[in-house]
């Protein structure tokens, strides 16, 4: 086993784990003096991983508290059990459902390129270059084609190191939709039920990772596991060894081919989403994959936004807080105040300064909601809101704009946020390298076709 888990430093990441198992229910103060310790130890006194593995140890055993409020299983038979369910509806596969697909293949790419360039900026920071030029609200792509006075102020540059690419991707300096790992997943994702069909397996899932994409092309909770995997552990324990990140947004960014593919049957795509999400995440992280999935299954045949943020609802555990941090966001909608004012409420709650509450599902799905619910259905009102909201931005703008363009199409999508695509986004998924984005949604619409022959000749 390899102690120090290359690239990542899981004595670092003690004071994340404490955190997260604080969320879970777990007493831990006690600890939190036995962590900072650690930490302050020299990287290169052996006796610092030591003791960093007994404090892990440590934490794992320790129980939830009984008042804890919340019941949250990683398993699927206990999600569905405290889950409401929800009706699968009829679809046809035809143009119209080409054409959603391609919308929200669309929708995904427009938004992860609208986040991409201030992804880890500071809302006043990203509010602040917005208004300055004169793009609040959000009417188009950010451009680093400004003056040289704002460039300074925001310190926008157009150089540097993401993916391969030498290049911040602003709107100026793309010719397609750039590689991201937002994208890189929903790739990844087709390339798997390609090859295995509706009937794969987690280990199926880590198989695909580790044949496909480079390490260096995961972060946080996938890398974790990604090295567990090297190392011989299957899943669900490849998401669980030494993984501080388990909640983080990672799996709920990775859920979209699997309510593409389930067109009307929200419990199928969250289910498939279930498998995908398992090997890397637990509880509210792996809700976050069957949220976002089951989601897009029901924007296929649903044109209202709360609707759809139900379906999702329905498939997670009612006594998660992922569960009760949506349903308060649809309270807010209720009471009629301003998208604004909703993300103002975020913030009171969550600090974006912390990498824990900036990176983890809970706090940028209720993000996407709001977009979502105070977008209503406009793809360019609901991306900026999102955007504003600051926090995960490429990862929040992509999942809302897939949302969006399953529900309307990419014959309604705006052609200024589809057309400097060219149709075309890179990846590093093996195999794949610049493809056509409507080839993704053949692709995708053959998948359901094939699922479709068979059950046909299975008399089903």
């Amino acid at each position: 086993m390899l102690e120090k888990q290359m690239w990542f430093d899981f004595c670092d990441a003690l004071t994340i784990e404490l955190r997260q198992s604080q969320d879970e229910g777990k007493d831990i103060l006690h600890l939190k003096e036995w962590a900072e310790q650690i930490q302050k130890m020299s990287k290169d006194d052996p006796i610092r991983c030591e003791m960093g593995s007994r404090l892990l140890e440590e934490i794992s055993m320790l129980p939830i508290r009984e008042e804890y409020a919340f019941h949250e299983p990683s398993d699927l038979d206990a999600i569905r059990h405290l889950s409401s369910g929800w009706e699968s509806s009829d679809f046809q596969v035809n143009a119209g459902l080409y054409d959603k697909i391609y919308g929200a293949w669309l929708g995904r790419s427009a938004g992860c390129l609208l986040g991409q360039p201030v992804e880890s900026w500071m809302q006043d920071h990203i509010i602040g270059l917005l208004k300055d030029t004169g793009n609040y609200p959000v009417t188009n792509y950010m451009s680093s084609a400004i003056g040289e006075d704002i460039r300074k102020k925001y310190g926008v540059v157009d150089e540097y190191q993401v993916y391969g690419s030498t290049m911040v991707n602003w709107i100026n300096n793309i010719t397609c939709m750039p590689e991201d790992d937002d994208t890189n997943y929903t790739i990844l994702a087709l390339k798997l039920m390609e090859q295995k069909g509706y009937e794969f397996s987690p280990d199926d899932v880590g198989e695909c990772w580790l044949f496909n994409l480079p390490i260096l092309h995961v972060c946080t909770a996938e890398r974790v596991a990604y090295i567990n995997m090297v190392c011989g552990m299957d899943p669900p324990r490849s998401a669980v060894y030494r993984n501080p990140y388990r909640e983080y947004i990672g799996a709920q960014i990775r859920g979209d081919l699997f309510g593409y593919v389930c067109p009307g049957n929200p419990e199928m795509a969250a289910e498939l989403a279930w498998r995908d999400a398992s090997i890397s995440h637990v509880k509210n992280g792996i809700y976050g994959e069957m949220f976002v999935a089951a989601m897009l299954a029901q924007a296929a045949v649903c044109q209202d936004t709360e609707r759809v943020i139900q379906a999702g609802m329905s498939q997670i555990p009612l006594r998660s807080r992922l569960w009760a941090a949506i349903h308060e966001v649809i309270s807010w909608k209720q009471e009629e105040i301003n998208w604004e004012e909703a993300i103002h409420r975020i913030h009171e709650r969550y600090d974006e300064t912390i990498g824990y509450d900036w990176c983890h599902t809970i706090p940028n799905a209720m993000i996407v909601c709001i977009g979502l619910l105070f977008g209503e259905g406009d793809l360019e009102t609901t991306l900026g809101i999102c955007l504003a909201a600051a926090f995960d931005t490429d990862c929040n703008c992509a999942t809302a704009g897939s949302i969006i363009g399953m529900m309307s199409g990419k014959e309604n999508l705006a052609s200024k946020w589809i057309a400097p695509l060219n149709d075309q986004i890179k990846s590093g998924v093996d195999g794949f390298g610049q493809v056509r984005i409507s080839d993704m949604a053949h692709r995708t619409i053959q998948i359901i076709e094939k699922r479709r022959k068979e059950e046909i000749a299975n008399g089903r």
